[in-house]
């Protein structure tokens, strides 16, 4: 017979260690409170890019001409008493600021100046969302992405840093660089739109107002953060008690709970290192618990069903026994399971910015945890229950 893992001997130590993690996220919890992201209160939120202009509009004729950018050019949409008209000049015939200049300028009464070199690209134009896109006599500014940013996130920080509860987060690499600003003072419109001023004029002063970009901004009201808070604790919690059923029914009453368990400690241990570590707690975490929770168990599962099977044919005396028999049978498949899942999501992690590298992050962690549930939590409590267990026609035929 093969060599069995007493993986049951470590069971009180780790479930004792899993217990003080836990225990430290939750007082980290009180004591430090989590990083909620905007999504789960309420305040305001504003993506903003600070890079310099690179084509300056202005507009001198009878008819109203606003300026729209997307990902395959920048459009002119004309309208008038006598014309309405929509011009696309599309970045594949217009490759560089040059040519864009050229083609811009050659729409009656607009006149387009570059602001950098002729010869470089064109591509990924936007706009300052702030700033009324109706051409007029005043210079309009067209950004784009530069390979050399004005400014980085610690200094971005250090020039809002006298608003107090203002956040900022980095998104994207040098050449897409962005910032997220967040301000949790959102209790009223006008609030609201006095600190987005606040941000705003900040922001001119230190980098210069020509070089600011808001790409957008969105407010999230109070009443929409709770309900959504209370949305995502219902949305586990249902989940929980529908995997309870379902392995209610497949197994017995005391392995079904030893699953369940589990799982609830995945989650809390994911829980905890986001607490830890302060990562912003958004609809992504959410995502990424409910992730683990399906991913582990499926792991457990497995091993309840070699459970069932091993008590009908291994002959041995101890369900202890029986769950290490199992367990060690098992190992392999685990293993090789989760390294190879982790090499995707090690991927996200490594190559992926953003949000999706937090979720990434998350993942990972879940995964070391659901691996080590499986094990040691579950283990822990189906061994607990069943330390008096002995082989009966009864078990033969459920377990």
């Amino acid at each position: 017979m093969k060599k069995i893992i007493r993986f049951s001997k470590l069971n009180i130590p780790f479930t004792i260690f899993s217990c003080v993690i836990i225990g430290l996220g939750i007082f980290s919890a009180f004591t430090r409170g989590i990083n909620f992201g905007i999504d789960f209160k309420p305040g305001l939120i504003q993506e903003i890019r600070i890079v310099p202009p690179v084509i300056s509009l202005s507009y001198d004729g009878l008819s109203n001409v606003s300026v729209e950018t997307n990902s395959s050019g920048v459009t002119l949409v004309i309208t008038g008493a006598s014309e309405n008209n929509t011009i696309n000049f599309y970045y594949g015939k217009n490759p560089t600021i040059a040519d864009m200049v050229a083609s811009l300028s050659s729409v009656d009464g607009v006149t387009a100046t570059a602001l950098v070199s002729g010869s470089e690209s064109s591509i990924g134009m936007f706009t300052n969302s702030e700033v009324s896109s109706v051409l007029s006599k005043t210079p309009f500014s067209l950004f784009r992405a530069s390979e050399k940013p004005i400014a980085d996130v610690d200094q971005v920080r250090d020039a809002l840093s006298e608003l107090g509860d203002v956040s900022v987060k980095a998104t994207g690499s040098d050449s897409e660089l962005s910032f997220q600003i967040r301000s949790a003072d959102g209790k009223d419109k006008e609030m609201r739109d006095t600190r987005k001023n606040q941000i705003y004029t900040l922001l001119s002063n230190e980098f210069g107002k020509e070089n600011i970009a808001v790409i957008k901004t969105d407010f999230i009201a109070s009443n929409f953060s709770k309900g959504l808070v209370m949305k995502s604790i219902y949305l586990v919690l249902a989940t929980l008690v529908l995997i309870c059923v379902y392995v209610a029914i497949r197994f017995k009453w005391d392995l079904a709970l030893a699953a369940v368990i589990a799982i609830i400690h995945d989650a809390l241990i994911l829980v905890s290192f986001v607490i830890f570590t302060q990562m912003e707690f958004s609809s992504i975490t959410i995502a990424a618990v409910l992730t683990i929770v399906g991913y582990s168990i499926n792991d457990t599962v497995v091993i309840l069903d070699r459970i069932r099977e091993n008590i009908k044919i291994s002959g041995l005396k101890s369900f202890t026994e029986i769950w290490d028999l199992s367990q060690t049978e098992m190992l392999s498949r685990t293993l090789i399971t989760t390294a190879t899942t982790m090499l995707a999501v090690l991927a996200l992690y490594i190559f992926v910015p953003g949000q999706m590298k937090d979720f990434a992050l998350a993942l990972i962690v879940g995964m070391i945890a659901g691996v080590y549930s499986t094990i040691y939590i579950a283990g822990s409590f189906a061994c607990f229950c069943r330390r008096k267990w002995k082989p009966s026609d009864e078990l033969k035929q459920t377990v």
